[in-house]
C-alpha cells in the first residue's frame, strides 16, 4: 500500500492504529523524491538523514504513549525559512553558504508538534516571482504539465505536495505566493489573516531575525485537504513568543456556520482591470453551482463591495513602496514615462515618501471599514486567484517585459496579481481551493475570502465544499 497521497489526518490515524511508522512513511517518502523530483525539482535542500531520525524518534514518542499533533507527519518548508544547518538563500547565489543556527519559530513548531522534516522546497530569486526558478536549484515544474510553472514563489511546496512528497507544507504570501501555486497544482492552501502567525526566522539571508510584524506578509499553511489546513494552521498560529511570553496559541473564533446551506457567499469573477480567463471562470461557477446545491445563499453583486480599482492601486502603492529596498531605481524616470496602468503605478510606488505611504495606508484602513460593513451581510467571498491555470515558463530577465496570455489577449505579467491583493490589502484571510480542472487538464483554483481574524470561516466553507467539487486529484501527471 502506498501512503504518498494520504492526507496528514489519515497519516495520523495510521500511525494511531499501528498500520504504519514514521519511519515507514517517511522512507516512501524519501523513495519517492530520489525517484521524481529530477524532472519536478520541487525539493532544493533534502535534508534526510535527519529526517530519517526524527521519525525514529516520533515512533519511540508513540509508543510511550504520547501524543502531539503532528506526530510522524512528513512535511515540507519553504526554502526561505530558517532551518537550522541547512542554506537559506532565498535563491541568491551570494548566500549559498548562509546556514543559520537557528529554526524560523514556524519551523521550531513544526519540530515540537512531531512533525518530520523532509527538506527545504523551491522558490523564485529573492521570492519576487509569480514562478519558482534561481540560478541556484532550477526550475521547479508543475507537476501536472512540466512546460508549465508551478506558481511562486511557494511554487516548491505546491508542487512537492501534488507530486506526494509529504503530506504538508509551509510556505508565505505577500502577492499570492501560498494562493497562486495552490491553484497552479491542485490543492490547498491558506493566507492566513496578518500578523495571526509568527513570522521570526522567515527572513532574507541578508537580514536578522527579529521578532517583527510584517506589513502585507504572512505565513501559511499548504496541504492536499481543507481538513489538514485547519489542522497545520492551528500550530502555527500565535505571536512570537519572543514579544508575547512562552504561550502562544490563540483563541480563534468559530466558524460563523457548520451547515452549507447556513453561508451567505459573495461571488466575483469579473476585475475591471483584467479579464477573468474561461477557465478560471469556468472553475468558480462550479464552485458557486456546489454552493447553490447545498443551499448556501450566493449572491454575484453587492454595493458593499469596496471599489476594485482602488483596491488594486493601493494594493500595489503599499507593495511596491514596502519592497522599494530589493528594486533598481537607476532608470526610474525613464521606465515611469513609459508606464501606464498598474505598472505606472508600481513605478510611480517605487519613489514614494513617508507621507505617500501614510495617504496609501489611510486608504487600507477605509477600505477595511468597507470589507467589515460587507461582512456583516455576507460570510465569504470567493473569487479567482489569477486570471489563467499555470502558464508556460517564461524566464524573460525583465519581469516588466513579460506578459500573461488570457483567452488569446496579452496583459502585462505582473496584472495578475490584483485577485491576489483583494485578500492581501486589507489583510484578511483567503483560502484557496481546487476547482476542477481546465480544457487541458490543468488544475484551476478558487480563494475564499473570510472576514478578518474569523480565519476558521473560509477553511470550514472549504470543508464542506471539499466533496462537491473533488478537492484535490491526483490524475494523469505529464511529468516526462
Amino acid at each position: 500500500m502506498t501512503w504518498s497521497f494520504h492526507s496528514a489526518e489519515e497519516l495520523i490515524t495510521a500511525m494511531r492504529d499501528g498500520a504504519v511508522t514514521s519511519a515507514e512513511l517517511t522512507e516512501e517518502a524519501i523513495a519517492r523524491i530520489e525517484r521524481e523530483d529530477d524532472v519536478i525539482n520541487a525539493i532544493c535542500v533534502p535534508d534526510f538523514d535527519r529526517a530519517r531520525a526524527a521519525a525514529r524518534d516520533a515512533d519511540e514518542v508513540r509508543a510511550r504513549g504520547e501524543n502531539r499533533p503532528l506526530l510522524g507527519v512528513p512535511v515540507t518548508v519553504k526554502e526561505s525559512y530558517d532551518v537550522a544547518g541547512l542554506p537559506t538563500t532565498w535563491g541568491m547565489p551570494q548566500y549559498r553558504d548562509h546556514l543559520p543556527a537557528e529554526d524560523a519559530v514556524q519551523v521550531s513548531r513544526l519540530k515540537a508538534a512531531g512533525a518530520v522534516v523532509l527538506g527545504k522546497t523551491n522558490v523564485p530569486l529573492g521570492l519576487q516571482d509569480i514562478q519558482s526558478f534561481n540560478e541556484l536549484y532550477g526550475t521547479t515544474t508543475n507537476p501536472w504539465d512540466r512546460g508549465r510553472t508551478s506558481g511562486g514563489s511557494s511554487g516548491g511546496s505546491a508542487a512537492a505536495l501534488a507530486a506526494g512528497f509529504g503530506a504538508l507544507s509551509i510556505g508565505s504570501d505577500i502577492a499570492g505566493s501560498l494562493r497562486t501555486p495552490a491553484h497552479f497544482c491542485g490543492v490547498y492552501a491558506h493566507k492566513p489573516t496578518l500578523g495571526l502567525a509568527a513570522t521570526r526566522g522567515m527572513v532574507a539571508p541578508s537580514e536578522p531575525a527579529l521578532p517583527v510584524d510584517l506589513d502585507l506578509a504572512v505565513v501559511g499553511p499548504m496541504a492536499r485537504t481543507a481538513r489538514d489546513l485547519a489542522l497545520l494552521l492551528d500550530v502555527m498560529a500565535g505571536p512570537d513568543p519572543l514579544t508575547h511570553g512562552l504561550a502562544h496559541r490563540v483563541a480563534l473564533p468559530p466558524a460563523r456556520h457548520d451547515r452549507l446551506g447556513d453561508f451567505r457567499v459573495l461571488v466575483l469573477d469579473e476585475h475591471p482591470l483584467i479579464p477573468t480567463g474561461s477557465a478560471v471562470r469556468e472553475g468558480l461557477n462550479r464552485v458557486a453551482a456546489a454552493l447553490a446545491d447545498g443551499g448556501a445563499r450566493v449572491e454575484r453583486h453587492s454595493p458593499l463591495l469596496p471599489d476594485l480599482t482602488e483596491a488594486a492601486t493601493l494594493y500595489m502603492q503599499l507593495l511596491i513602496s514596502g519592497s522599494i529596498a530589493r528594486f533598481p531605481i537607476e532608470s526610474l524616470e525613464r521606465l515611469q514615462a513609459q508606464a501606464t496602468g498598474l505598472d505606472a503605478v508600481r513605478l510611480n510606488a517605487m519613489a514614494f515618501s513617508h507621507s505617500d505611504w501614510l495617504r496609501a495606508n489611510h486608504g487600507r484602513e477605509l477600505h477595511r471599514r468597507a470589507w467589515r460593513r460587507l461582512f456583516t451581510e455576507f460570510d465569504a467571498v470567493a473569487c479567482p486567484i489569477t486570471p489563467t491555470p499555470a502558464f508556460p515558463h517564461d524566464h524573460h530577465p525583465n519581469p516588466m517585459e513579460r506578459t500573461i496570455d488570457v483567452d488569446g489577449a496579452r496583459h502585462p505579467y505582473f496584472d495578475q496579481l490584483v485577485w491576489a491583493g483583494l485578500a492581501t490589502m486589507p489583510g484578511l484571510p483567503a483560502t484557496a481551493v481546487p476547482a476542477g480542472r481546465s480544457p487541458e487538464g490543468l488544475p484551476v483554483g478558487v480563494q475564499l475570502i473570510g472576514p478578518m481574524f474569523e480565519d476558521r470561516t473560509p477553511l470550514r466553507l472549504a470543508e464542506l465544499i471539499e466533496p462537491k467539487t473533488g478537492g484535490f486529484r491526483i490524475g494523469q501527471r505529464r511529468t516526462r
